[in-house]
């Protein structure tokens, strides 16, 4: 199992048709700390936007959160008009089993899209879903995550040279 995300980028916006194309996306499970919100509870700038076109392109969406704020999760989930999975207990399994029956798609046709290695990408990649790593919207977090954060730097910055060799290799 693969510590490394299929896709590591700045931020969710910034998936667009090219991308979904590429891996056959056909449905997203979206992180909602840090992902979609900010520390303060504000959405991350351009979302709206961005959940209207993944709608028109027929993207099926729903929210996976670790959270156990259900009201926070409901909130953000109401906005966009999304169904969502609060308490998922990433990276186990059962959540992104819920995901993926909410969706109706097969395990390769779902991206999972967090700021975390350690519950959004293990539990894509345990789950045989493509794992799209984002940068965390705010420097804020709490407390386990602000344990996890400069070993999951170590692991990013690993990948973004073996990312660098690779393409050297190709050209």
């Amino acid at each position: 199992m693969s510590l490394y995300p299929n896709l590591y980028l700045k931020d969710v916006t910034k998936i667009n048709k090219e991308i979904l194309k590429q891996y056959q996306i056909k449905g997203l499970l979206l992180d909602v700390d840090n992902t979609l919100l900010d520390f303060d509870k504000k959405l991350l700038q351009g979302i709206e936007p961005w959940i209207e076109e993944m709608k028109k392109n027929k993207i099926k969406m729903c929210i996976l959160s670790n959270s156990n704020k259900k009201e926070k999760v409901e909130m953000v989930a109401k906005k966009l008009d999304l169904p969502y999975i609060f308490l998922a207990m990433k990276p186990f399994r059962k959540g992104f089993k819920k995901g993926k029956e909410i969706l109706q798609l097969e395990n390769e046709n779902i991206a999972v899209v967090g700021d975390q290695i350690f519950t959004d990408v293990i539990g894509a990649n345990r789950n045989q879903m493509i794992s799209i790593l984002v940068e965390p919207i705010a420097e804020k977090d709490i407390f386990i995550t602000k344990i996890k954060r400069p070993l999951e730097n170590k692991i990013i910055q690993r990948f973004k040279e073996k990312n660098e060799e690779e393409s050297k290799d190709k050209k």
